[in-house]
């Protein structure tokens, strides 16, 4: 299988981790929805999410990595317009998400998601199961991307998933950003 991702395993240093996180408890959570149709569907999606568009420290930390990979790796036509989402996958609560992709086809804008960052937030011995995986091309070591801080660049119409969460919960951050619609 091709690899057609980028990932700095530990990238991000664990004051800074700590620091998205802190920045996170501030932020009312609500049930996470599939946006193709904006509704909860727990069958596919199962976790709570944080919006955090307007951290724009955090936005800019991201923005690095996706130039960087996509200079080295995608070269693609993306902007430093994007979304950003703090996640929680509870065992309690079944947590994971199904396979998808990140572009919703249908919308109505002149913009696509192209480049989506998925940033490892939860240390791995405080959770089982929760892996996130791929599903056409070759996957990341698992080892290396549940290190906490790793920063995972891919682009957004991949599909991939987060596998159930047995024991623990599993946080993360993830961003998307976009470009001039797909071709």
């Amino acid at each position: 299988m091709r690899q057609n991702w980028q990932m700095w395993s530990g990238g991000i240093d664990e004051a800074t981790v700590d620091r998205i996180i802190f920045s996170a408890l501030a932020t009312k959570s609500e049930p996470a929805k599939i946006f193709s149709d904006n509704q909860e569907n727990a069958a596919v999606r199962r976790s709570d999410v944080k919006w955090l568009t307007n951290d724009t420290y955090l936005h800019g930390l991201l923005w690095g990595y996706v130039q960087q990979a996509n200079r080295s790796a995608f070269g693609f036509d993306v902007t430093p317009v994007g979304d950003i989402q703090y996640t929680e996958y509870d065992a309690e609560d079944e947590g994971h998400y199904d396979w998808h992709h990140d572009i919703h086809w249908n919308q109505d804008t002149g913009f696509d998601r192209k480049l989506s960052v998925t940033v490892q937030l939860s240390d791995p011995e405080h959770y089982e199961g929760g892996d996130f995986e791929f599903n056409e091309v070759e996957m990341p070591d698992q080892a290396e991307a549940k290190k906490r801080g790793t920063v995972l660049v891919f682009p957004s119409y991949l599909t991939h998933r987060v596998s159930p969460v047995t024991k623990g919960k599993r946080i993360s951050l993830v961003a998307w950003f976009e470009g001039p619609r797909w071709r």
